[in-house]
């Protein structure tokens, strides 16, 4: 099966993005696949125009950008790699109020919407960001072993699709070293590759932990001022969520520093040295790796994305819950396990207790949801997605 046999959960959002505001941002990371998502679209219409600003020819045409909008006014012109390219969103604003019609614009950029909000500030009511992440567990769920696979390749397309496990390892490393070495300098970030590979070496190692930027500064002889623009980067490019805690009003301790968790599960084997499942299972990185991929899932989903604040909770009594979901009315519990005969720590039942949790989900890789106690249910990520998202619609 191709890239394009796979039904992007993104594309009703985009759909419908371009019937409301004249200017469509999907961001993700590079090679993600949001080219492939817009020339899918391009497919099904007529009036689509592709520009690469990666690509010379593509770059020249748009020496005059307002005359070049506005000779194509009739069309929905897209533009890719936008981040590069910056001085171009005044000039998209200025078209967009000659000529108001929504669908007008489509721009892909490998860069977070904060960084784009920077450059795009005067597209406001214009313009709605879409995020495209790698591929999720709901879209390739009739891949044969999709659930292994795309736990131990992650979710660019290259690597979960790339013949062999050898051969998706061997993308991995190439996009690895092609991000430190081009995407980072491009993203106008001035730090040097073997530093910053150095750096999220040491962070596979710290993955679904608590933040010590203290002791990562001193292992790397840098100020914590430093780490926190190492992980502004790493945020910025889709390779880290940054997981905040969660603050209650309760009588004990609670921890503060924001626990760190890497978005594609494939990138962080490959820091880590992981080449095959069976790998992958005797590492003694395996639960924390499974952790942060089970709320990479549930979180990029969009059935739950923008509906829920997301936290994690942690005492320094030791009472811990991986996963909070805030809705603005009640709490969700999530946590997450590698077996598939999980347990129920007893400092998750106090966490529950003193947050007065309405419903628990315990993930794990198991075929068959079942309850274990009042309100809290072992289930596997896709049946977690399916009940968070469908019985907890409303948004905050």
């Amino acid at each position: 099966m191709s890239v394009g046999s796979v039904e992007r959960k993104a594309f009703e959002n985009i759909r419908k993005s371009l019937k409301d505001v004249p200017v469509t941002a999907i961001l993700g990371p590079r090679q993600c696949g949001k080219t492939t998502v817009v020339k899918m679209l391009a497919k099904k219409r007529s009036d689509f125009l592709l520009l690469d600003m990666e690509n010379p020819a593509d770059i020249q045409a748009l020496q005059d950008p307002a005359a070049f909008f506005d000779y194509y006014s009739n069309k929905t012109i897209c533009i890719d790699e936008i981040q590069r390219k910056p001085e171009l969103f005044p000039i998209l604003r200025y078209s967009v109020d000659k000529n108001r019609r929504n669908g007008r614009f489509i721009v892909l950029g490998s860069a977070s919407p904060q960084l784009i909000r920077q450059s795009s500030e005067s597209l406001a009511g214009r313009i709605r960001y879409i995020e495209l992440t790698p591929f999720l567990i709901n879209e390739i769920s009739n891949f044969e072993n999709f659930y292994n696979k795309l736990w131990l390749r992650g979710g660019f397309p290259r690597a979960f699709l790339a013949n062999g496990d050898e051969s998706s390892f061997e993308w991995r490393n190439d996009f690895i070293k092609t991000f430190l070495e081009r995407d980072i300098p491009q993203l106008g970030f001035n730090i040097g590759a073997s530093k910053m590979r150095r750096v999220w070496t040491m962070l596979s190692n710290a993955n679904a932990s608590i933040l010590n930027r203290s002791k990562l500064g001193e292992s790397l002889g840098v100020s914590h001022h430093t780490i926190n623009s190492y992980l502004d980067i790493l945020s910025d490019s889709f390779m880290l969520r940054v997981l905040p805690p969660y603050e209650a009003n309760i009588k004990k301790r609670l921890v503060k520093s924001p626990k760190i968790l890497f978005r594609d599960s494939g990138i962080l084997h490959n820091l880590l040295g992981i080449k095959n499942y069976k790998d992958l299972r005797s590492n003694m990185n395996c639960g924390s790796s499974y952790e942060a991929f089970a709320i990479e899932q549930i979180l990029s989903d969009i059935s739950i994305a923008g509906k829920f604040e997301p936290y994690f909770y942690r005492s320094h009594q030791g009472e811990e819950i991986d996963l909070l979901l805030d809705n603005g009315k009640e709490l969700i519990a999530i946590e997450c396990k590698s077996s598939s005969s999980p347990d129920i720590p007893k400092g998750l039942l106090t966490a529950i207790k003193d947050l007065n949790i309405s419903k628990t989900f315990i993930v794990a890789p198991v075929s068959k949801e079942y309850p274990v106690a009042d309100n809290i249910m072992v289930c596997g990520i896709q049946r977690c997605i399916e009940l968070v998202g469908s019985k907890y619609p409303t948004q905050k």
